[in-house]
């Protein structure tokens, strides 16, 4: 999956000739895309990865489109994975205790992406129109372990870093009960990822774009809770569902570094102290063919920048969200929206040299909408901004202003459930504090726009 941290840095006027060389090769690209995609649309399958096999179910059951979950994926979730169709082993001991009730067939699955990215200026001194083959390729065990009890694990190759490692994951136990006349769900997760446990694509680990470049450059800053703590903690945390309408969770993380020396010592980085709170609220109801949710979600977090004892920076992540589905005969549309407030108090930064003030702010904000038709196109269409306290030396950029916004789209096709197709495109408007000139050597932020091709398929 996409993997962010909490500063990603990359930085005149090009030739005439390189500009028509870099416009010939995206006009091929998307030539290329079209063909692929026309001819993929000539046959119809029904591949069921993961949970298909598991459920019976095609993935359609569970997504509009993969990774993004209907309302009966989000049920799935919420009760542990555990739905199977599947022959289990069992070992009755009574009438009512069986002590084993076991898949006959693992539900592992895989999932290979590759791309093509290409911006419109090239960095100074870097190749443009890149190629990732792959850009990402991952295994899963997804789905029921024992009744009650599922999970999503991902392992994943990085062919960056030349690496294996632990990829997003959710192990969960999952239960019903009445108070009242009311039913509610109930559950416990342990997970690696805050927000990686919730249901709605409006949160960091799950919301548009699903797959982004990963050779393209990117904005300064992120909010902590955006990726920053991803693959580098560990979570328990109980949920609850009552009468299908309140969603709650609070979660609490500590440090579990990969990659790096475990217990932290004083060579580590970002080490939690404590625990770090992460709590979840929401509303929502369905209609007969429409669906809302409205939610909050939060986490304080205090970090040791270096070493596991002295001062600390204390971050306080607050999130809004809504989420809307309409479902119509032929195609189903989708509005996604989240905004973050993030306050930083940064005395162990600042007091170590890397930040010029001691407290500041950063607003995340994000918009998509997206409709998938029956028959596998997909159109989305988003805007992104974020905006904060100027800072030079923590964000290191020439402008020391956080704020960066654009525009994005993209186009896709799935011709079976379990592959897609897309054309993406990324707009800047500003890039690291302003719209030219960002980086002090003439460089703009329109020059960063970028073209991303990307084949997804999932096994």
């Amino acid at each position: 999956m996409e993997k962010q941290t909490l500063l990603h840095l990359r930085g005149k006027v090009i030739e005439p000739a390189v500009r028509n060389a870099r416009t010939v090769n995206s006009v091929l690209m998307f030539l290329f895309m079209a063909v692929v995609l026309f001819i993929a649309g000539t046959s119809v399958s029904r591949a069921v990865p993961g949970y298909s096999r598991q459920t019976g179910l095609a993935c359609a059951a569970c997504h509009t489109s993969f990774p993004e979950l209907n309302s009966f994926g989000r049920q799935f979730k919420l009760n542990g994975y555990t739905l199977t169709s599947i022959k289990t082993i069992t070992a009755p001991i009574d009438s009512v205790k069986n002590m084993l009730n076991l898949l006959t067939s693992p539900p592992i699955s895989g999932m290979v992406m590759s791309s093509f990215t290409t911006i419109n200026k090239q960095m100074p001194g870097k190749q443009n129109s890149n190629v990732e083959f792959p850009q990402q390729l991952s295994l899963f065990y997804s789905g029921q372990v024992s009744p009650h009890i599922g999970a999503f694990v991902q392992v994943t190759y990085d062919p960056q870093a030349g690496t294996i490692g632990m990829d997003n994951t959710d192990i969960r136990y999952a239960n019903h009960a009445q108070l009242g006349e009311k039913d509610w769900t109930y559950g416990f997760t342990l997970n690696n990822n805050p927000t990686v446990q919730d249901v709605w694509n409006t949160v960091p680990a799950w919301r548009f774009p699903y797959a982004s470049s990963g050779v393209a450059p990117s904005p300064s800053a992120a909010t902590l809770i955006e990726g920053g703590l991803a693959q580098q903690v560990a979570g328990l945390g109980t949920y609850g569902l009552l009468n299908n309408l309140l969603y709650y969770e609070i979660s609490f993380y500590r440090s579990a570094p990969q990659g790096a020396i475990n217990p932290p010592d004083s060579t580590s980085m970002n080490t939690v102290k404590g625990v770090a709170p992460y709590w979840r609220l929401a509303l929502q109801h369905q209609f007969e063919s429409q669906y809302i949710m409205v939610g909050a979600y939060g986490m304080s977090t205090r970090l040791y920048p270096t070493y596991t004892s002295g001062p600390v920076d204390h971050y306080a992540d607050i999130g809004v969200d809504l989420q809307y589905e309409y479902v119509m005969p032929k195609s189903t549309f989708a509005l996604h929206t989240s905004l973050i407030h993030e306050t930083r108090n940064l005395a162990a930064t600042l007091g170590s040299g890397g930040a010029d003030n001691g407290s500041s702010m950063l607003n995340s904000f994000k918009i998509d909408g997206d409709i998938y038709f029956r028959k596998g196109l997909g159109l989305t269409l988003g805007y992104f901004s974020m905006a904060g306290d100027m800072d030079k030396t923590l964000y290191g950029t020439y402008t020391g202003k956080p704020d960066s916004n654009g525009v994005l789209t993209e186009v896709s096709f799935r011709p079976w459930y379990n592959t897609k197709f897309s054309v993406q495109y990324v707009m800047y408007g500003k890039f690291d504090g302003q719209s030219s000139n960002y980086d002090g050597a003439g460089r703009n932020g329109s020059q960063n726009n970028t073209l991303y091709c990307l084949a997804w398929i999932s096994f």
